[in-house]
């Protein structure tokens, strides 16, 4: 009796698991910035790194809607775990209640002449890019402020810009005001031009423009206000996370927000989202999702560089018609099915990723979740030569704004502009331009444009399109500087902080500078002192206000910072061996009265036994790193836990490159003597054909400024005596010090040590000496009581 009534107290309820998550998905993945694009069909990842990305060591950042995720025995933690994705690699992700999943991620790099954007958004709304049009468009919601926006973006180049502006994702801020060119850069320095244009909803607003779960894209039906999302055979719906685009300002279900990509609900039943514009009005849209059969097997969507396919479900045929011009031999589909799998012949088709060649009908395979089977049959064809567009168009290098929808193009001329004889600089698709019986050459031919000027492009085909031209002049409120230079060193302007920075090079003077500068303003002073673009001398040693006031008399302040340029030679660069403050070969050792701040490491060719000596070493189990008292850090060694192996490799190869680097440099300066005793040397490239010395009480000093670069070569061994000192003056710092010693260092006791050491063998630092900087050793490290810092990044 008593264990029954045991049993009726607070025990443990037997269908308590039946109420614990089932979901096991990897909602987001990235790799340094680039977004994987998810086939949860599929259970695949796939990411295109740009050209030359080593992907050996790569970070993820991952989002998933299960209790933990997992790489074999080792669980990984977005943005902190470390993997080689050579080969494909299984991520398994364990559900709340124990069941799992497992994503194959694949990453791929990109060939050295790939320069294409592959995604783009601002503040998460998600743009549409055309590959063909080198155009990318991006529609925020009503109210939103374009002139400071930053750019989230992934490309398969190396480099990415606007003007001379490096772009880095999530971080350049730009003004979308007018269209903004991005300049994407190959590995193999050819270029892509694309062009953003961004435009605002109306204060009324409130479309659902774009609905999507799980990559499988709803219909909208903007009469009804419904969305039809239809799901593969076996799809669960009760939890699912939907990625929309919106023209209001919020989205809500019931009384919850809504976030685009993030927010999960159940489909079961349909949902009512509702949309409120920025006036406050609303409108409902119904969501139906509807989980196709096991026999189902229709493609619902296809497109190709976002150019939409024809689909005729009776015949199972698609057809696109890509523009004029058009490349189709290397083409990748978006689609979406309600079967299991998409082939071509024996090659799994992944939407968004597979390429595939066009020029011929291409039968898409969609297999049921029964095994059942429909082809489809592809057929693209290109445009003919009707195309007759002004692509792009500008007056004296102010660019016009295309209207191709009313064939219109405006620009806006700065303040006080003539307007009676300028020369056009356009592109077009047609085969001719003219204005009246006038043939227009861009860059050549000249035209009034005080009344709207008509421009007739003539297409192969003889058939003509007519875009009217509106040149208007800046109001007179206009005072802005829209170039700026010194000595033909062209100056970086920021808009929104009214700066314009200008790094001369090194060795410039910039007590007596001129600059050239264009103004949309009246009139352009520094001070009392009216500047003269060309002609007015200034001293930039501070920064220098320039007043711009208009024709009306308002003004504006442009502050002007001047800096030269590092002197010296370029870095060394470390790789990997940069996040170590000592790395060695064969080993180390040191007393524990050490005060080491700095990761700590030793060479592959050795075990963690190599550092023991005066290191009390922690290692927790399993773990891919240990801690000691005397340092400050982390301490690496090749037989600790994946991925500490493959680290500490590549580190020490960095080291070794660095090394081989430093000593390769030419045309050094060669010293007179092997003593440095009481030298001053400025920045600069040095070498010694024999051991070099600093003796007892003596000093080294290095002068220069915190950018500029030492590197001095060594043909033998560096040795400094008791109480010397590497001194750096004059603003330097220890990680522009480069010392490539070809056998040991040898520092004397209660001495001080500026600089990076790379040694072909060993180091040895006496008692209570200071180091400032990095020792990487081929060899061994020997310590004594010593002060160990690293140097700032």
């Amino acid at each position: 009796m008593g264990g029954c009534g045991g049993g009726s107290g607070g025990g443990v309820d037997s269908n308590a698991g039946s109420n614990l998550s089932s979901s096991s998905r990897i909602s987001a993945f990235s790799l340094n910035g680039v977004v994987g694009v998810i086939s949860e069909t599929g259970k695949t990842i796939s990411v295109v790194m740009p050209s030359g990305s080593a992907i050996t060591t790569l970070i993820t950042t991952f989002s998933t809607t299960g209790s933990s995720v997992a790489i074999g025995s080792t669980a990984q933690v977005s943005g902190i775990t470390i993997n080689n994705f050579t080969n494909p690699v299984q991520y398994v992700v364990t559900a709340a209640d124990g069941s799992t999943a497992i994503y194959a991620v694949t990453v791929t790099v990109a060939p050295a002449t790939a320069k294409a954007i592959t995604s783009f958004s601002l503040n998460s709304v998600v743009g549409v890019i055309s590959e063909t049009g080198k155009t990318i468009s991006v529609v925020m919601p009503s109210g939103s402020v374009i002139t400071n926006l930053i750019a989230t973006f992934s490309t398969t180049g190396s480099s990415v810009a606007v003007g001379s502006n490096t772009q880095v994702s999530g971080n350049t801020i730009n003004n979308f005001a007018n269209p903004v060119r991005y300049v994407v850069t190959a590995a193999d320095g050819s270029t892509a031009t694309y062009t953003v244009t961004v435009t605002v909803a109306p204060t009324t607003s409130k479309a659902i423009t774009g609905f999507s779960l799980d990559g499988i894209v709803g219909v909208i039906s903007e009469t009804g206000k419904t969305i039809g999302v239809v799901m593969p055979a076996g799809f669960a719906v009760t939890g699912l996370i939907a990625t929309f685009s919106t023209t209001g300002s919020k989205v809500a279900i019931g009384s919850t927000s809504q976030v685009s990509g993030t927010t999960v609900n159940d489909f079961t039943n349909p949902v009512r989202y509702v949309v409120t514009a920025a006036d406050g009005s609303t409108t409902t849209y119904t969501v139906t999702v509807t989980v196709a059969p096991a026999t189902s097997k229709a493609i619902t969507g296809f497109s190709l560089n976002s150019i939409v396919g024809v689909i005729s479900e009776t015949g199972k045929t698609i057809g696109v018609v890509m523009p004029s011009g058009s490349v189709i031999t290397n083409l990748i589909a978006t689609f979406s099915t309600t079967g299991s799998s998409v082939a071509i012949g024996s090659t799994a088709q992944v939407s968004g990723t597979t390429i595939n060649n066009f020029t011929n009908p291409v039968q898409y395979a969609v297999t049921a979740a029964d095994g059942s089977t429909a082809i489809y049959t592809v057929t693209v064809t290109v445009a003919p030569t009707t195309s007759k567009a002004i692509t792009s168009f500008s007056l004296d290098s102010v660019v016009g704004t295309i209207t191709e929808t009313s064939k219109t193009i405006s620009v806006v001329m700065p303040s006080g502009s003539g307007v009676t004889g300028l020369i056009a600089t356009f592109s077009t698709t047609g085969s001719s331009v003219a204005v009246g019986s006038t043939v227009q050459v861009s860059g050549t031919t000249a035209n009034n444009f005080t009344n709207p000027v008509q421009y007739v492009v003539t297409a192969a085909d003889s058939s003509t399109a007519i875009y009217t031209v509106t040149v208007t002049v800046a109001p007179t409120t206009s005072k802005a500087i829209t170039s700026f230079a010194l000595g033909g060193v062209t100056g970086v302007i920021s808009e929104t902080g009214k700066t314009i920075a200008v790094v001369m090079p090194s060795g410039s003077g910039v007590t007596g500078l001129i600059a050239t500068f264009s103004s949309t303003g009246s009139s352009v002073a520094v001070g009392s002192t009216t500047q003269v673009s060309g002609a007015t001398i200034n001293n930039f040693t501070n920064p220098v206000q320039y007043v711009v006031t208009a024709a009306d008399g308002s003004t504006t302040t442009y502050t002007v910072t001047v800096t030269v340029a590092a002197a010296g030679p370029a870095p060394v660069a470390l790789g990997n061996a940069g996040a170590f403050v000592l790395f060695a070969g064969t080993g180390m050792s040191s007393s524990p009265a050490s005060v080491i701040t700095g990761n700590v490491g030793v060479g592959p060719g050795v075990t963690s036994t190599a550092i023991t000596t005066g290191f009390n070493l922690t290692l927790p189990p399993g773990g891919a790193y240990s801690t000691a008292p005397q340092v400050t850090g982390n301490v690496y060694a090749y037989d600790y836990a994946s991925p500490t192996p493959d680290y500490i490799a590549s580190t020490s190869n960095d080291m070794l490159a660095a090394y081989s680097d430093a000593a390769g440099r030419p045309n050094p300066i060669i010293f007179a003597s092997s003593n440095l005793d009481g030298l001053t040397l400025a920045p600069g490239l040095y070498s010694s054909l024999v051991d070099l010395n600093l003796s007892a009480n003596s000093t080294l000093t290095l002068n220069g400024g915190p950018n500029d670069v030492w590197i001095i070569q060594v043909a033998g061994g560096l040795t400094t005596g008791a109480t010397s000192n590497i001194s750096l003056t004059g603003g330097a710092l220890p990680q522009n010090v480069f010392w490539q010693i070809k056998t040991a260092l040898t520092v004397g006791a209660t001495s001080t040590f500026n600089g990076v050491v790379l040694t072909g063998t060993a180091v040895t630092i006496g008692v209570s000496s200071i180091i400032h900087g990095r020792l990487l050793a081929q060899s061994a490290i020997t310590m004594h009581s010593n002060a160990i810092t690293k140097p700032a990044p």
